[in-house]
């Protein structure tokens, strides 16, 4: 496959696959970032792309994957939220209310830290990722009941322990 018979196929659908990893990931720059990754594999393995029946199928496949594989990751499940990226103000908040709330937050987060790995990763996924229970069950590999079960438990010691 030439360059211009890539370009001409696969960038066309750029598009569509960004929409793609939006959708999954939440994330612009993480999307990007997947749609970039995306370009590199196709390239890389464009001598076999010629077998491709349908590549609008077989890009929007390869960047779902690559995006639960970033939602896999170390980073995603346990370091895509902060803090900071909340905002627990409004107009009616002063400025007691709004350090009373940042406490609050920070012990949350505290809390999580300490939970079992699998109910933080799946609280993670759930709460700060965004992810549907389907997402999490394809990222985790766990049953949608186990999944119910673990977010439960977890989401209960986290408001048992707030209420200490």
């Amino acid at each position: 496959m030439t360059a211009e018979e890539f370009k001409k196929v696969y960038f066309s659908l750029h598009p569509k696959l960004y929409r793609v990893a939006v959708t999954i990931l939440k994330n612009a720059e993480d999307a990007e970032d997947i749609i970039q990754e995306a370009y590199c594999k196709l390239w890389d393995s464009r001598k076999k792309l010629a077998e491709v029946k349908i590549p609008e199928a077989y890009c929007v496949t390869l960047v779902k994957h690559l995006c639960m594989d970033l939602l896999r990751s170390p980073k995603a499940a346990l370091n895509d939220y902060n803090i900071d990226d909340y905002d627990i103000t409004d107009d009616s908040t002063s400025a007691e209310e709004e350090i009373e709330n940042r406490d609050v937050i920070k012990k949350v987060k505290y809390i999580i830290e300490r939970l079992p790995e699998k109910q933080k990763r799946i609280l993670n996924l759930r709460g700060f990722v965004g992810c549907s229970l389907e997402d999490i069950e394809a990222i985790t590999g766990e049953s949608a009941v186990n999944i119910r079960v673990l977010l439960s438990r977890a989401r209960n010691t986290v408001r048992m322990k707030l209420n200490r």
